[in-house]
Order: structure tokens, then sequence, then C-alpha cells
């Protein structure tokens, strides 16, 4: 953190919807990690003070998002919102509306296409008129890789071709992955000459060597939120974003259990690295990123994201990616006593 975002902080509220989450809990505690001071929100004001965060000064509000007033209510003198309420195709339109009404900047941490596309499509016009900065999708799924290519690509404008790879040694899903996996049918969508178009079927499977502890991994074309982020705003012919049929194992098997904590922080033992290669012309590029619990590692995603916001350090307001107003690089750099990340040319 600046000095100018220490500032900032001091005092400042945000409010965090479905704070009572696995990930909500990880933002929550992230906040309150940075000086700022979180408003926690859900549908039960009760559950939230005696099950989720009992004994503590937290600020707890009572909101279900279908309810407008209830919402308002909820975020005022809040600075900015973070919606960690899934699944979003339910939840993102309500918040969004809810805060810019109230004038204020909205994240989330998507990883639905869906939802992403519908909040771009939907909010962006109002976004810039009230000043805001509506950004989906600001997590380890989506706002990552969206930051690694744009630290990748560097001084490149456009790409050949873009290429994720993400390899998870296990995926315990929270009940919250679950459900927006059983609700979330549309069809997954990627770049293909240079337009979006549904993956191709049966989906691409290829074979990848990843920094200890991964090795050989194969890995299934399944991509998430990270494509339409990069999309938007990088001209490539083909972006293509794969996962690792190990995680794909766990969670698509129904008696996989929930993550279970190692940590004093709530942290599962999970390992995942999230490669990119990019290519332009015979120029072959590569970044890979590499920690612990892909819950876990959002909360200070999206932290730094709202932190940044709050303290002035964008480039322009309006429904926006990460990478497009954010120093990539940067962003990264301060996510390093968590991430570790390394770059270089192939």
């Amino acid at each position: 953190m600046t000095d100018q975002q220490d500032e900032t902080s001091v005092q400042t509220a945000v409010a965090v919807v479905g704070a009572n989450g696995h990930t909500g809990r990880f933002v929550v505690a992230e906040l309150m990690r940075r000086g700022l001071r979180p408003i926690a929100i859900g549908r039960s004001a009760a559950r939230l003070a005696e099950a989720v965060f009992p004994a503590t000064s937290i600020e707890i509000r009572e909101a279900a998002v279908e309810d407008d007033a209830a919402l308002d209510r909820a975020l005022a003198g809040a600075a900015a919102v973070i919606n960690c309420a899934g699944p979003f195709m339910d939840t993102a339109d309500a918040v969004v509306r809810a805060a810019l009404r109230a004038g204020i900047h909205y994240l989330d941490v998507t990883a639905e296409q869906q939802s992403v596309q519908a909040t771009f499509e939907h909010h962006a016009a109002a976004a810039q008129a009230a000043g805001v900065v509506i950004m989906p999708a600001v997590g380890f799924y989506g706002g990552l890789a969206d930051l690694l290519v744009a630290t990748v690509l560097d001084e490149w404008d456009h790409t050949d071709t873009i290429e994720i790879r993400v390899a998870l040694d296990s995926w315990l899903p929270t009940k919250g992955t679950r459900v927006t996996g059983e609700k979330n049918t549309a069809k997954r969508l990627v770049v293909i000459d240079g337009q979006l178009e549904p993956v191709r079927q049966p989906a691409p499977e290829i074979v990848s060597v990843l920094p200890a502890p991964f090795g050989h991994q194969t890995l299934l074309e399944i991509p998430f939120s990270e494509v339409p982020l990069i999309a938007r705003r990088v001209q490539t012919r083909e972006l293509h974003s794969f996962l690792s049929t190990t995680a794909l194992k766990d969670v698509r098997d129904p008696s996989t259990p929930p993550p279970q904590a190692v940590d004093e922080s709530g942290r599962s033992a999970q390992r995942f690295a999230v490669e990119v290669l990019v290519t332009q012309g015979d120029v072959h590029r590569r970044i890979i990123a590499q920690g612990q619990d892909i819950y876990a590692i959002t909360a200070p995603i999206i932290c730094e994201a709202v932190q940044r916001i709050l303290s002035g350090d964008i480039r322009g307001v309006g429904a926006r990616s990460p990478a497009e107003i954010f120093n990539a690089a940067s962003f990264l750099e301060a996510l390093g006593s968590i991430l570790s990340v390394e770059t270089g040319d192939m």
C-alpha cells in the first residue's frame, strides 16, 4: 500500500454483500487488515452476528438482493460495495443498480462469463455518467488472468494468440461454487478468429509441463470470466483458457468435501498455478503466477483493487476490467507476499 492508500483507508467504509459466505469472510478480514471498515451485509443479521462474526465490532446490516429499499439502506455511508453473493447472474444486476443509486463503486468476484457480459452491457453508460467504477470478476477467476495478460503483453497493443492454463492440485468447492455450477448452463466462450465463439466440441485437451508441485498436467478448455475481461481490451486472433483435469474431477464429484482450513487465516492447503502464453509473430512470451487457495487469494486481489480505486490510483471510471484502469505490473507486485510471479520469453 502507498502512503496515499493508507490515508484513504482510514475509516473508509466498504460494504460486503454475501459477507457470510466463504469468500466473503476472507474479504471482510482483508479489508480490516488494510484499515478499511467493512460493513457485513447478508440476508440474516442474526446469523452474521452469531455464527459468522461473533464477538467482533464489525458493522452488520441485513438485506436481500431482491429488496431494493433494504439494499439502499445497507449501502448507506459506504464508499464502495464488494459483491461476494453468487450466483452472480442472480445478484449482480440488483447490487450494481443499488451501487449506482448510491453513487458508489461496485466490484464483484464472479467467475460467470454471462454475468460479466451483462454487467458491461447494461451498466457501462450509467457508471460513466455517475463517475464511478463498475468492475466485475476481480478475483482468482477473471481479474488475475486479466492482470497477468496485461503484464506479459507490456508494450504490445495486439497479439496473435493468448493461452491461459490454470492448474489446481485439488478443488474442494464451496457451497456457492456448487450452486453456481448447477445453475450456470450458458455456453462458454473463447476467441476464435478474432470473435467470441463457443468452445469447440468436444472441448480441446492439452498437456503442459508446469513448475513443482504440478509437473505434467492434462488440461481441458474450460474458460471462465477472464475471457470477456481480456477480449474487451486486447486485440487478439485467438484466446483460449484451460483448467487441469485434476481440478475438474474434484469439482464435478458430488462427494468432494468443502475447503478445510490449515492455518489461522482460514486458507486451505490447495496450491494453484496460472500460466499465460502469448505470441506475436515469432515472439513467444510467458508469465506464471503461483500461490495458495483460490478463494483466499481472491480477497487481497479485490481489496487491492478497491483500495486503489478509493485512493484515485486509476485510469478512468465506468465499467472496466482491472487491467484497463490499473497498472498491472504494479498491482501484481503489491501482491508479492502471497503471489509468486515470473515472466520471460520462450
